[in-house]
């Protein structure tokens, strides 16, 4: 074990010294402690070791990446961790209401947290501004899906999402953006977090208007399904998540 720290300490050392090339090691150990034990079989004990470890830091080091373009999107876009967390609760909870599996519930949960990750490079001024878009600030506010694509697509962790986090403001009758999908030509899972987010920004305060009363934000949503969203999705989160 004294050796492995050692190792483990040097090449976090170099690490330090090469900051534009990340470097990662997984190392495993284990001890001859019997003259008649088989070499074998200590190496393979090692070599077990070695990739129990190499699964918990490659999660720990996904963990941290996660929660590292997390703080960034909420620091520069002006999303709130509350609004992603509700938007992550009514998701999942909707997806599992439409017999999704585990694996796509994970990735519905992230992409409503990140579907607006492409807002970090809109100025501020233009996202927080009381009143009236012009028409070049909303054409800066409708880039936002592709860069989020971008960003995702360019990122391991996130390339699995890239779709969703695009077609997340595509209307159901085609009247969206930014490549004017309709019907099931969107991605299930950017339907669903189209229904949940604008269930959510409907019932809280912006700066430009006042938030809506639950009861009036459920009307909307019934009055827009089957224009805006999918009439299927919409209702279900109604009838089953709202009430």
């Amino acid at each position: 074990r004294i050796v492995a720290d050692r190792i483990r300490a040097a090449c976090a050392k170099k690490q330090q010294e090469e900051t534009s090339q990340y470097t990662d090691i997984s190392l495993g150990y284990a001890t001859k402690e019997d003259p008649t034990e088989d070499l074998d079989k200590i190496m393979t004990l090692a070599e077990d070791l070695m990739y129990r470890r190499k699964l918990l830091e490659n999660r720990s080091q996904h963990n941290n990446i996660l929660t590292s373009i997390k703080s960034t999107m909420f620091e520069k876009s002006n999303e709130t961790e509350a609004h992603a967390g509700r938007l992550a609760d009514h998701a999942r909870r909707l997806g599992t209401e439409l017999g999704l599996l585990e694996d796509k519930l994970d990735e519905l949960e992230l992409a409503a947290t990140l579907h607006d990750l492409g807002k970090i490079n809109i100025d501020k001024n233009i996202l927080t501004k009381p009143g009236p878009l012009t028409e070049d600030e909303w054409a800066e506010i409708r880039k936002h899906p592709e860069v989020g694509f971008r960003i995702a697509n360019a990122i391991s962790e996130l390339h699995h999402i890239a779709e969703y986090i695009l077609g997340h403001h595509e209307h159901w009758d085609g009247s969206g953006y930014p490549l004017r999908l309709s019907g099931t030509d969107i991605p299930l899972i950017s339907r669903i977090v189209s229904v949940v987010d604008a269930y959510d920004a409907m019932t809280q305060d912006r700066a430009y208007r006042k938030a809506l009363t639950p009861e009036q934000a459920r009307e909307e949503i019934l009055r827009n399904a089957g224009t805006q969203f999918d009439p299927d999705i919409a209702r279900l989160f109604v009838d089953r998540i709202l009430s």
